[in-house]
């Protein structure tokens, strides 16, 4: 008995995880509803990956048993940003997983450009057939500077709102490799805390908690330089002409407001610890030069400009 659809469907979306794109899941889903009418059974294997889950995969081979399976460390893959899913053909009964890049698994990647899709198949380096992407010529570089590609269905021609993330309660003493999500929440409750604020601790790093990291400096800038700055959340040039140069072996709270915001960007910083240490030294460096900064490894003022 050959395997239902829905069932395929079901699978694919657990698979995705809450996190896919919703462009992208729709069309995930088209793909599967368009290959089964030719008598095609595929189901996506996977999806978004938390940053808890990239760094997982990525030590497989490394720090941890098994093979090597990927290059990618946290926000290096476009699966980070729910941009993503990867597919695999099965036998019509639904129970066996068919790996080989025949017509068929072709004919799905055909499907899947028709339909929006660009196919790691082809590729020119690196061949990953089963690899289906969404990036609107963006680079990867440019999402972890914090850029976002605007999608439009093929389905229905739409543009659905990305969702907000559900929200969880966690714990404030998450730290970073728990999961990107926890810790945005961390973030925000600390903000809500330290400044007085009233943000919703829901891990979606939207314009709310940037403006509200924006805050938390202009507070910091006032308090330790006497800056003077009207605490507004916005980027202007009296907010510009007042922050300071932080470097490795700085420590309070600018130093965490640095992590925040680089970590909101899709950055590791190796901890949420107020600390200006070996870690975010490196990805200031990675941001600075995705951004096309110059590369010092120091937050100056056009690192924060770019930041902010």
């Amino acid at each position: 008995m050959a395997v239902s659809l829905q069932a395929l469907i079901d699978r694919s979306v657990r698979n995705m995880g809450s996190g896919i794109h919703p462009v992208v899941k729709e069309t995930a889903i088209e793909i599967i509803k368009r290959a089964y009418k030719e008598g095609i059974y595929v189901q996506m294997t996977s999806g978004y990956r938390s940053f808890a889950e990239q760094n997982k995969l990525y030590a497989k081979g490394r720090t941890a048993p098994g093979k090597i399976v990927t290059n990618a460390k946290v926000g290096q893959s476009n699966h980070n940003y729910g941009l993503a899913v990867d597919y695999v053909l099965l036998s019509s009964d639904g129970k066996t997983a068919i790996w080989t890049v025949n017509s068929k698994w072709k004919r799905v990647a055909q499907i899947a450009k028709a339909l929006g899709f660009a196919w790691g198949g082809d590729w020119r380096s690196f061949k990953d057939y089963p690899h289906l992407e969404m990036m609107e010529g963006l680079t990867l570089s440019q999402l972890q500077a914090g850029k976002r590609p605007v999608l439009v269905s093929k389905v229905n021609n739409a543009t659905p709102a990305v969702p907000k993330p559900t929200k969880k309660k966690s714990s404030t003493k998450k730290s970073f490799s728990s999961g990107d999500r926890a810790i945005v929440r961390t973030i925000q409750n600390t903000l809500n805390k330290r400044y007085k604020l009233t943000i919703k601790v829901d891990g979606y790093q939207g314009p709310e908690t940037y403006k509200a990291l924006l805050k938390g400096l202009q507070t910091e800038l006032n308090k330790q330089f006497g800056a003077g700055l009207v605490v507004d959340g916005e980027w202007g040039p009296k907010t510009r002409a007042a922050v300071v140069n932080v470097r490795k072996g700085a420590k309070g709270n600018i130093t965490w407001i640095l992590q925040a915001l680089l970590i909101c960007k899709g950055y590791d910083v190796n901890g949420l610890d107020s600390i200006f240490g070996h870690g975010l030294e490196k990805a200031v460096r990675a941001f600075q030069k995705a951004s096309g900064l110059a590369v010092d490894g120091i937050a100056g003022r056009a690192t924060w400009t770019k930041l902010c």
